[in-house]
């Protein structure tokens, strides 16, 4: 099939969970990072995820999974989705439920329907090349592979999972899509300093693109019983057994991520391949990644984020996020984080910002869920 008629079938799927807890206190569980604005552009990084997606598909091929609490902030900001498209998890499972859902009720619709699963919470520059990369990976999905999108590492980054590239795969795209031999976890910074040296590694930036079918095959060989429910579940969806399949099925699934049900034994199994992006990509997983982003990579600056910030800075660098009206006065203080909310103030430094992750967890063990 030519590939015209592949993104003919092409639905791009957006994942929209998570709490974002690396960037509390700004990221709550009734605000994930998805519904908020942090790149100073005016809209939130998940509707920036569905403008840059739009040119590819038209709005009733766009899919989102989110959870009950967040239905109605994001029919709020896509207005333009259809109620069929916004597909609403009871409770949090996990990535390859939510997309193994999503692909299960769009095989129904279409046997030979072609996926493609884009976090909500991601930065992109380039979009253009994004979408390019896109229609090559949706050619080599329409041939029976499962494709990622990786990207070429700007730094020896210990929070990015890697993609380990093999032979070239002219046979499915003229130029830029490789085997996949290894997907490999967070690697320290040696490991990391050595990927980069070496070649032949991308960041992992967690977009899938498959038929639907092959993929819940795939997910099938490790997980049958899950899979098996989706599809019940996706059997029943708009009827009036719906509620009833959802509340029987859908707490027993498994919490895994999809790299582990389909990423790594597709690449084991040869049945992944990888496109290499040429666009700027960041998952601003913490306030250290944000700072960067809003600097461009300056390390003597100080990013400053939030309407109506008041901030008065002397030798100082870092990022400075403030939803009150006081002032935040700094003087001589290097690679700071600073988040003033109204009922949190959080310092903290950029190489320890990765660590605020197991402060909110020792919170939520300690009695203090309200405040997350």
């Amino acid at each position: 099939m030519n590939n015209s008629t592949a993104m003919d079938r092409f639905t791009c799927v957006i994942p929209a969970g998570g709490a974002g807890s690396r960037l509390w206190p700004l990221s709550r569980a009734n605000a994930p990072k998805f519904l908020l604005d942090l790149t100073g552009s005016g809209t939130s990084l998940l509707r920036t995820t569905w403008d840059r997606l739009s040119p590819l598909v038209p709005a009733e091929r766009m899919m989102v999974v989110t959870g009950s609490a967040h239905r109605d902030s994001v029919e709020l900001q896509l207005p333009e989705i259809l109620s069929e498209n916004l597909v609403i998890e009871t409770e949090p499972k996990d990535s390859s439920a939510a997309i193994g859902l999503a692909a299960a009720l769009l095989e129904l619709r279409d046997p030979d329907a072609i996926l493609g699963s884009f976090a909500a919470d991601h930065v992109i520059r380039g979009n253009v090349l994004f979408q390019r990369a896109v229609r090559t990976a949706v050619q080599a999905a329409d041939q029976g592979y499962i494709a990622t999108i990786g990207i070429h590492p700007a730094f020896p980054a210990t929070g990015f999972g890697y993609i380990a590239c093999g032979q070239a795969r002219g046979d499915l795209a003229p130029f830029d899509v490789y085997d996949v031999t290894q997907f490999v976890e967070k690697p320290d910074e040696a490991t990391a300093t050595e990927y980069l040296k070496r070649g032949g590694y991308l960041w992992n930036a967690g977009m899938f693109i498959a038929k639907a079918s092959v993929l819940l095959e795939q997910m099938a060989l490790s997980e049958p019983e899950m899979v098996a429910s989706l599809r019940e579940i996706a059997s029943a969806w708009g009827t009036d057994r719906a509620a009833e399949v959802r509340e029987r099925l859908w707490p027993a699934l498994p919490k895994v991520a999809i790299d582990y049900t389909v990423a790594e034994p597709a690449a084991e199994a040869g049945r992944m391949v990888c496109v290499t992006a040429h666009f700027e990509w960041d998952d601003v997983g913490d306030f250290a990644s944000v700072a960067n982003l809003l600097s461009r990579g300056r390390k003597g600056d100080l990013a400053v984020l939030g309407d109506g910030a008041q901030v008065l800075s002397d030798r100082s660098s870092g990022i400075v996020v403030s939803e009150s009206d006081r002032l935040v006065a700094l003087v001589g203080m290097q690679d700071i984080v600073v988040v003033d909310t109204a009922d949190v103030l959080l310092v903290t430094s950029k190489e320890h910002a990765q660590d605020v992750k197991s402060l909110v967890e020792r919170m939520r063990g300690r009695g203090g869920k309200h405040l997350l």
